[in-house]
């Protein structure tokens, strides 16, 4: 059985693996979640770094550890990869950016074919970290979701950052030297799938997989997501 670390997105937390965790468990797998720095937890959002979220990720790994991460996770998932090879087993991209060496989650995002969260975030009055704005948030993140899950979700979400989102990440062989695994959300209205398309495209051939699903998984089928993880651990 495998062992996994679960990181969250953009305004997320552990919570939002709340479902996945359990069944993940009822397969005899070990999932953890963790908290990414600045999120929910009183900093000033202008202090929180790129490197101090990939410091995160890598305290919380083990060797044995799978690592998964969820949209914005992909790129503290891989700046902890590039740090710290050696405390990980894998990587798991689920509906997230896999980066481009010397280009921020930011530049990545504006690089993509259509800009979706146009009007879906607002900004703090710093211009440090940003909200998901209430009205358009559950068409855009939940809309396959059962409606106590997005309650849930929308009770829960907090700011994010933006400083570690425009941090350009540089990586090298040590990140690619680490296996890898891509989770495309076929129904995503985030982070367009047929963008995920193309950086999956970018891993060994089998390493590429599909969930029909929103750009929430977790929520919108945890059952089916366990059992993927699980399916993809085998290949690790």
């Amino acid at each position: 059985m495998a062992e996994f670390l679960l990181v969250h997105g953009s305004c997320h937390g552990p919570w939002c693996w709340r479902d996945a965790v359990p069944a993940l468990e009822a397969r005899g797998h070990t999932a953890r979640s963790i908290t990414l720095p600045g999120h929910a937890d009183g900093r000033d959002p202008a202090t929180v770094t790129l490197a101090e979220t990939a410091e995160a990720v890598a305290a919380a790994s083990t060797p044995d550890t799978l690592i998964i991460g969820h949209s914005w996770g992909g790129f503290p998932i891989s700046a902890a990869a590039e740090a710290h090879p050696e405390r990980l087993r894998g990587l798991i991209y689920l509906c997230a950016y896999l980066p481009v060496s010397g280009i921020s989650l930011i530049g990545m995002r504006k690089a993509g074919p259509r800009q979706t969260l146009e009007g879906a975030t607002r900004m703090n009055e710093a211009g440090t970290a940003y909200s998901l704005v209430p009205e358009t948030t559950p068409d855009l993140f939940y809309h396959d979701c059962p409606a106590e899950a997005v309650r849930y979700a929308m009770e829960n979400l907090c700011a994010q950052p933006i400083l570690p989102q425009d941090t350009p990440v540089h990586l090298s062989e040590r990140f690619e030297g680490v296996p890898k695994a891509y989770i495309r959300c076929t129904e995503d209205r985030v982070i367009p799938p047929e963008y995920q398309a193309q950086m999956a495209g970018r891993l060994p051939l089998g390493r590429a997989h599909d969930m029909n699903t929103s750009h929430s998984p977790f929520f919108a089928d945890p059952e089916g997501l366990a059992e993927l993880m699980g399916q993809i651990a085998k290949d690790f």
